[in-house]
């Protein structure tokens, strides 16, 4: 497998680079004032419609589509270091139209959607028109196992009803978002991963209630946000239905591979934003009749951040090559190796520079207290450390196992 860059893949990568350090880093001060100055939190700042045209008007968007027909064509390793950078601001990947939930729904209707889903919700989600959310996970049960999933999608003749409560449905309190993909069980009797289905949802359809926006450590990331959800006798056409009864494990596993890929490289970006500002921090500030930076812990500090950093994306980058070459399956272990190891680098990182700020490391002053907040919640989502250890663990107990 090499790792050589076309030529086409390092000159796009420099035009991203470029593109957020001149455009989205500056621009989050502006996103932020127009945010606190809104009557209504759940109001889009205008700044993200106008670095979006920005966006899009020099190339940069739908990057991470691998199918040339709708977005630049790259492999996950190609695509897989502009995930990173724009892992360096939050607003990044939206400005690019590159941001989960949306990624992840797109993708499931490039590869499973009909071509009247694909006119009437691919188009203009690929247009950056509209946004879209994800209902899987559920309040009432462990969602860490996704077969004990409750939510109810029940034929009823040209119909399909949904009858459930989900939470952690990232974008649903977004007023641009128009459409969820909704996961619940249509035959509870069918063997464990054949009972689950997945079904498009239109967020005005009747039934379809907003319960309240949730909070992560205090932050309920409006104007964005993540959603508690009633489905209450939602009834939608059949034809909404996404690939067939029975196969939302299917669906989930092909949109998840190349998600943690993402979810991890903007991890990456985001320690190694945090590793520079623990540096600059450092070198500025005296303490005790010296630079923090000739303390020894703090030099400890940096020294431990870039062998964890760079061992990370190096992790990473083998899982998105052995993706490319042998599919999602092929790769899993590998998966989900770095879905336990990139957050808990950030997390560990972004720590590390809060402790080197001190006071002003626990205010927004420095936006680190977020970054670290997005950092530890990466443990949990697209499933927990312990999940994904366990199967690593699986894995590796079957090289021993005698014939």
């Amino acid at each position: 497998m090499t790792s050589e860059v076309r030529p086409a893949v390092a000159e796009l990568h420099a035009w991203l680079a470029a593109f957020v350090h001149e455009v989205v880093e500056p621009g989050e001060r502006t996103y932020f004032e127009q945010h606190a100055r809104a009557a209504d939190r759940w109001t889009i700042p205008p700044v993200m419609e106008e670095m979006k045209a920005a966006a899009r008007a020099a190339g940069l968007w739908n990057l991470w589509l691998p199918r040339s027909e709708f977005g630049a064509g790259l492999t996950n390793a190609e695509y897989a270091p502009l995930c990173e950078t724009m892992g360096r601001s939050h607003l990044a990947p939206e400005v690019f139209n590159c941001s989960a939930p949306d990624t992840g729904n797109m993708e499931v209707l490039v590869r499973y959607g009909t071509e009247e889903q694909k006119k009437r919700w691919l188009a203009p989600l690929l247009a950056g028109e509209i946004r879209s959310a994800f209902a899987m996970t559920e309040p009432a049960i462990a969602s860490s196992d996704a077969t004990n999933i409750e939510a109810r999608i029940v034929r009823d003749g040209d119909n399909y009803v949904i009858d459930g409560r989900k939470w952690w449905t990232t974008g649903a309190p977004d007023p641009r978002c128009k459409i969820l993909i909704v996961m619940g069980k249509t035959d509870p009797a069918a063997a464990r991963h054949l009972q689950q289905s997945m079904i498009l949802v239109p967020m005005d359809a009747p039934g379809v209630r907003v319960v309240r926006p949730l909070t992560v450590f205090g932050y309920d990331d409006a104007p964005h946000g993540h959603a508690e959800i009633v489905f209450d006798g939602v009834r939608v056409p059949a034809e909404n239905l996404l690939l067939g009864e029975g196969r939302g494990f299917e669906i989930a596993q092909g949109r998840l591979g190349p998600g943690r890929i993402h979810h991890c490289m903007r991890a990456i970006g985001a320690a190694e934003r945090a590793l520079e500002a623990m540096c600059a921090r450092v070198t500025s500030r005296v303490a005790f009749g010296k630079p923090l930076a000739e303390q020894g812990v703090v030099a400890e500090w940096i020294a431990d951040s870039r062998i964890e950093i760079d061992g990370a994306r190096l992790l990473v980058m083998d899982a998105a090559r052995k993706m490319d070459a042998f599919g999602t399956k092929g790769a899993r272990n590998e998966i989900a190796m770095i879905k336990v190891v990139a957050p808990n680098v950030a997390v560990r990182v972004v720590d590390r520079a809060i402790q080197a700020h001190g006071a002003a490391g626990v205010s927004e002053d420095f936006g680190l207290a977020y970054l670290y907040a997005q950092a530890r919640v990466l443990r949990i989502v697209d499933g927990p450390d312990e999940v994904h250890k366990a199967a690593i663990a699986k894995n590796e107990l079957r090289k021993y196992r005698k014939p």
